[in-house]
């Protein structure tokens, strides 16, 4: 078993209110410790999530890098911020990804994504993406210039990830999943409309299903599927917000390969289970809290013991 480091959004949460947190969460003995909790309140109300709790997470050497909304934010292994940034096309952050020295954060209300350097401690690089009709295209930018994009949400750009090989992308009104070489952008696979974090893994395609409420890992040659945790309605609280425009239970969001054969999700209300590929099981569930408005946003192998 392994530790995972999960973040969390309370769909409308009021001013004065938590509206999100980080947890460690340890599948070894099924324990959740609160690390972070996000109660600033100097962000937008408006809306169902809008502005409200944490986003991506990642790690680089002895830092924790964790988006809110705008804002990204480092912090060491005990949880203390060692250092914040915004730039004026970072707005609804949603996952971030780290490649050597670059970590890459989905500007999702700018159809967009930014380049962090983590040695500079800097903003150095963008991406827009321009929907025109069926067509999408991408132009680089600078996000320290004046000639960057527009605020738009045309495509919600959601999913990121990134290798050698280069930059893979999604989001709630793409085609599908997007990869940028640095040259050419194409389409590399078709996905089910409202997906979350869609990436590739291994000889396929992981991703939420979020509309069908389904975990999905996708071959060439076979499909693994999973049911996002359900819960009895009874057992639900924070219910006179369940309906469409705030928030539901089994919205899936949140992946993390954990082994070669495991993978962790999340879902709400806040819950983070543990699937076996191999097998074609799930194999553990951590429920967290049963507030109907609390969605897990990103998960993340805790890298130290």
């Amino acid at each position: 078993m392994t530790k995972v480091l999960a973040t969390s959004v309370v769909r409308g949460s009021r001013q004065g209110d938590s509206h999100g947190g980080a947890f460690l969460i340890d599948f070894a003995d099924r324990s959740v410790r609160q690390v972070l909790d996000w109660n600033k309140t100097n962000i937008d109300w408006q809306g169902r999530g809008w502005d409200r709790g944490l986003r991506g997470v990642a790690f680089s050497d002895d830092s924790i890098l964790i988006a809110a909304s705008d804002e990204l934010f480092s912090f060491d292994r005990r949880f203390e911020c060692t250092g914040s940034w915004r730039n004026p096309y970072l707005k609804h952050a949603h996952e971030i990804a780290r490649w050597e020295d670059m970590l890459f954060i989905a500007s999702t209300g700018f159809d967009a994504i930014l380049g962090f350097d983590l040695k500079q401690s800097a903003f150095l690089w963008g991406l827009m993406f321009l929907a025109e009709g069926d067509t999408i295209r991408v132009r680089l930018f600078d996000p320290q210039g004046e000639q960057g994009p527009s605020p738009s949400n045309a495509l919600h750009l959601n999913s990121i990830f990134v290798d050698q090989r280069g930059l893979f992308v999604a989001g709630l009104r793409t085609p599908g999943l997007l990869f940028f070489d640095g040259d050419d952008l194409e389409l590399v696979a078709t996905l089910p409309a409202g997906t979350h974090n869609a990436q590739p893994f291994s000889d396929g395609i992981l991703f939420n299903d979020t509309r069908s409420n389904f975990v999905r890992y996708v071959t060439p040659s076979y499909q693994r599927t999973f049911d996002v945790p359900n819960y009895p309605v009874d057992s639900l609280t924070h219910t006179d917000f369940d309906d469409s425009s705030i928030a539901r239970q089994a919205f899936g969001r949140g992946i993390c390969p954990v082994q070669d054969n495991l993978i962790a999700s999340g879902s709400s209300p806040a819950t983070v289970a543990l699937h076996d590929l191999d097998a074609n099981k799930t194999i553990s569930i951590v429920t967290l809290s049963m507030d109907v408005r609390t969605s897990i946003h990103g998960i993340a192998v805790w890298p130290w013991d």
